[in-house]
């Protein structure tokens, strides 16, 4: 019973420290917008009951207004020409932009449960002093009024894109940022990456009566609207417009779309969810975009038995923007595009649902667990569901363009902050490419079985909870029985490298010593695959002390295990109890999942 007192209070410790770091805010927000299609400008209104659910005590919050990046002199302005290589995503010069294509965001009337409020701005970010502080577990209402002016598309949102689409509304309303253990997440805007307060969001967007609409969540007046929602709306039009009524629960931000030409179809996907589709009528895409449809389908199952069930009742696939991004409940992605490239891009976008707006790390500062794992499991999936033959390594994309990173000689850590990154090219290779290289990689060192329970796992575990690098790093210990700190420290927050070599392969008579040397700086189990000249195999595995346990058998060959090979000791010798003359190779990376920056060093050829 001592022991037990003894321990309960650790216990009740670790408990605190987990609610404590895993509290979230919340934010409900509701919102009447006026569209004015001939200027471009839009204005509104928005209440926000903000509920605090952290421990401390709130004195001021903060909001986003990202359309005044979209500005010449804006600080994405500078750092687009600063850069040493510009993110090639932004083909227009702000500073020659025009008045009328500009972005702006005005907000006015600001209170505080009636009583008027004095912020300040910072282009991007809005700072509210509150005139009641908020103390923990506490409510308060926040009201304003803004105004906006939709810019010409020059990232991911704006007005006429290059494909003819007339509106693609991302980061357009003022948002309330995120408040964590960490503190307030009030970085300014530079076309990067987002992070985002979960909420509900109830809003109305007036527009003329001849556009379709696309948003996040679901439509509350289809029998007002028609435009694909219902075959026998009657039509509610005042002065020329008509106003749409959108709802969504647990979202982190509401994006619309909206095009007088688009084609609305849709499609049913598993566990009755609807996948609707926005298009422009362009005979050049509509075959396209019809066959992508029940590919649509096969990925929404294919990520719901991997990863676990989509957490809305919609999905929707939205020609705008540029590229493809992604939004709750929604994706904009140019349309006009090679089937494959279309495919391949909904399919990224679409696993966003559960590495971003489902489980929602910080982008800022951790974009290779969202970016990354994406193309982890994006690639997996149009493996499985597209490609008519499947790749025995699909991720090698991946691999070569990490290889790309180191030989550049310009790669940061993966900590690094979304927005510091020197050169683009090391952020894009970083963030997609390493990240996804961190989770394949992680397959060899614990299995591809227990990789794929970790997922799971993971999702299922922080859902909605902003989860961070050591929250997945203890979901996989777990599940794994490894211990993996020295493999997320080193591969995320360094940049050292993994390179072994085969030094030697003796003649000891009945036996062969096989000799292998390290020479990369991050420690790394190696499976050594040795083939004889009779047709059989062996598995030489050798663990590191780090990992405090080993990984099961998932090879069809015979399974040896080896001692451990400690990081201090740069040689390692192991024996094969057979002749030299029956040896016909040894290969100490017979996956490829080991990121070896050189493997031709890692193969013995018999001559």
């Amino acid at each position: 019973m001592k022991q037990l007192l003894y321990i309960l209070p650790f216990l009740l410790s670790a408990y605190a420290t987990s609610q404590l770091v895993h509290w979230q805010q919340y934010v409900d927000y509701t919102m009447f917008v006026d569209i004015d299609v001939e200027t471009h400008q839009y204005k509104g209104t928005q209440e926000v009951i903000y509920t605090n659910n952290s421990p401390d005590r709130i004195d001021k919050v903060f909001y986003h207004l990202y359309f005044n990046a979209f500005q010449p002199g804006s600080q994405m302005a500078v750092r687009i020409k600063s850069s040493p290589d510009p993110n090639g995503r932004f083909r227009v010069d702000l500073d020659s932009l025009s008045p009328n294509q500009q972005g702006w965001l005005v907000v006015s009337d600001l209170k505080q449960d009636g009583k008027i409020l004095k912020p300040y701005l910072s282009e991007t970010i809005l700072e509210v002093p509150l005139s009641k502080a908020l103390e923990s577990g506490e409510s308060t209402t926040l009201t304003l009024n803004f105004r906006g002016q939709v810019p010409d598309v020059i990232r991911r949102a704006g007005k006429n894109s290059s494909e003819g689409v007339a509106y693609s509304m991302a980061q357009w309303f003022p948002k309330i940022a995120q408040y964590d253990y960490q503190g307030w997440n009030t970085a300014p805007y530079l076309g990067r990456e987002f992070h985002s307060v979960w909420g509900n969001f109830d809003v109305k967007l007036r527009i003329d009566s001849n556009y379709t609409l696309a948003a996040t969540g679901l439509l509350q007046n289809p029998h007002e609207i028609g435009h694909g929602y219902s075959d026998s709306a009657k039509q509610k039009i005042d002065d020329g417009k008509l106003t749409w009524h959108f709802k969504a629960e647990k979202v982190l931000d509401f994006t619309w779309a909206a095009d007088p030409d688009y084609i609305h179809d849709t499609y049913q996907g598993e566990n009755d969810v609807t996948l609707r589709f926005f298009y422009k009528d362009n005979p050049e895409i509509i075959q396209n975009w019809k066959k992508l449809q029940p590919l649509t389908a096969k990925m929404l199952s294919y990520f719901n038995e991997h990863l676990g069930q989509y957490p809305y009742k919609e999905y929707n696939v939205v020609q705008g923007g540029d590229g493809g991004m992604e939004y709750s409940m929604l994706t904009l992605i140019t349309g006009n595009r090679p089937f494959g490239s279309l495919v391949g891009v909904t399919c990224h976008e679409l696993a966003h649902s559960w590495f971003q707006h489902h489980l929602a790390t910080n982008e800022m500062k951790h974009e290779w667990m969202d970016e990354g794992f994406t193309v982890y499991i994006s690639t997996l999936a149009m493996n499985d569901v597209f490609a008519t033959e499947k790749s025995d390594f699909p991720l090698s994309r991946s691999y070569q363009s990490y290889f790309a990173l180191v030989d550049s000689g310009v790669e940061e850590p993966q900590s690094t902050d979304a927005n510091r990154y020197e050169y683009n090219f090391a952020y894009e290779r970083t963030a997609y490419s390493k990240g996804s290289v961190f989770l394949s990689q992680l397959g060899h060192i614990i299995g591809p079985k227990k990789l794929a329970e970790s997922l799971k796992q993971y999702v299922s575990d922080f859902g909605f909870k902003h989860p961070f690098p050591d929250d997945f790093r203890r979901v996989v210990e777990r599940v794994s029985g490894i211990h993996l700190q020295w493999y997320l420290t080193d591969w995320t927050q360094t940049i050292k490298t993994i390179d072994y070599k085969i030094d030697e392969v003796v003649d000891g008579g009945s036996q062969t010593y096989v000799k292998l040397e390290r020479m990369g700086q991050m420690p790394m189990p190696l499976d050594v695959l040795v083939s004889f000249s009779d047709g059989s195999q062996q598995i030489h595995y050798i663990p590191i002390p780090l990992m405090r346990g080993e990984k099961e058998n998932h090879y069809g060959s015979k399974f040896i295990l080896e001692k451990d090979w400690p990081w201090a000791y740069p040689d390692y010798t192991f024996i094969v109890n057979r002749p030299k003359d029956e040896i016909v190779s040894v290969d100490l990376n017979p996956t490829k999942l080991v990121a070896d920056i050189n493997p031709d060093n890692n193969t013995y050829q018999k001559i």
